[in-house]
């Protein structure tokens, strides 16, 4: 019988900026939102800021993405690049350094050298990217999965904010926007942490407890520097 197997680390590549993109989104346009309405601004203002909040920042997140991750990715390609280099011009150093790393992981020197022989034989490269230098397909740099990825899930989380600072009375709005966005900050971290597999109560907290912290400080800001319009 197959015998099937998932492992979370199949979701690394997105997961990361998806729970990023979300919680950023969330947060910032909900502290965006309950700073300026905190200071007395009409409704019109607090959407304004709003939405400028939702679309700077999702851009912000899919550039900011694209530019780290295509870093990883360029230097994961020098990387291999290297290694091809290597095997083409001395192979059998490459064949010990292989040998070597399967000895330190607990192999006898024997069953190493025939471990590296095969899989060398196999596939040299893929050997020394995967066991070398810890490069596999699965954790591979995406630079554009990852920019889409953070881009579209900000988007969503700013938007409840946005949605709520629309439809509340002007005197409530701020209420209601720090109120929902905990509410869904503590579901997304648990989410988050029933994906990566980690206790969900503990994800639901620290995902909620920053959150809070960001929006009371805007709050204290709107009401510190803002000015109530009549």
């Amino acid at each position: 019988m197959r015998h099937l197997e998932k492992h979370r680390t199949e979701h690394i590549g997105w997961l990361r900026a998806a729970v990023l993109g979300a919680n950023d989104g969330l947060i910032s346009t909900s502290s965006l939102v309950v700073g300026v309405a905190a200071s007395g601004a009409t409704r019109a203002a607090v959407l304004i800021a709003g939405v400028a909040g939702l679309v700077a920042g999702a851009m912000s997140m899919a550039a900011g993405e694209y530019v780290s991750v295509s870093s990883q990715a360029d230097t994961e390609r020098a990387d291999l690049e290297r290694e091809r280099r290597e095997l083409a011009t001395d192979e059998p150093a490459e064949r010990a350094e292989l040998t070597g790393i399967y000895v330190k992981r607990g192999l006898t020197p024997a069953l190493a050298a025939q471990v590296a022989e095969q899989l060398m034989a196999k596939d040299a490269l893929a050997a020394h990217a995967r066991d070398e230098l810890g490069l596999s397909e699965v954790t591979t740099a995406r630079p554009l999965q990852a920019a889409l990825a953070s881009a579209g899930t900000f988007a969503v989380g700013a938007l409840l904010p946005v949605v709520v600072a629309a439809l509340a009375a002007p005197a409530w709005a701020s209420r209601l926007v720090t109120a929902s966005a905990l509410v869904l900050l503590a579901v997304l971290g648990a989410v988050a942490a029933r994906i990566g597999g980690a206790p969900l109560l503990r994800g639901s907290l620290r995902v909620a407890f920053w959150g809070a912290l960001a929006m009371a400080a805007s709050a204290l800001v709107g009401r510190l520097f803002g000015t109530t319009v009549g």
